[in-house]
């Protein structure tokens, strides 16, 4: 038996960190996606891919994170007015 304890008794983060968890959890993997794609068709999938990758991936993220951060909020608001509310 481990010694990890069950999924439910991790202690989980309060709820007003959302706010930063889910842009800097989307920037990650949008930012992944999107310079993969533009990686790959720039350099092909071969060994230059698997090279230059992880730069390209840095490199969006450090502008995807901060962007998804200022875009958000104005987002929700163009959402909110082009959805009926309940």
């Amino acid at each position: 038996m481990s010694g990890n304890p069950p999924p439910s008794a991790l202690k989980k983060l309060p709820p007003g960190s959302a706010r930063f968890l889910m842009p800097l959890v989307l920037s990650v993997f949008m930012s992944a996606i999107v310079s993969a794609v533009a990686t790959a068709t720039s350099v092909g999938l071969g060994s230059d891919f698997v090279v230059t990758w992880p730069n390209a991936w840095g490199a969006s993220w450090i502008v995807a994170f901060p962007s998804l951060l200022l875009l958000l909020p104005v987002v929700r608001r163009i959402v909110a007015w082009m959805v009926a509310q309940p």
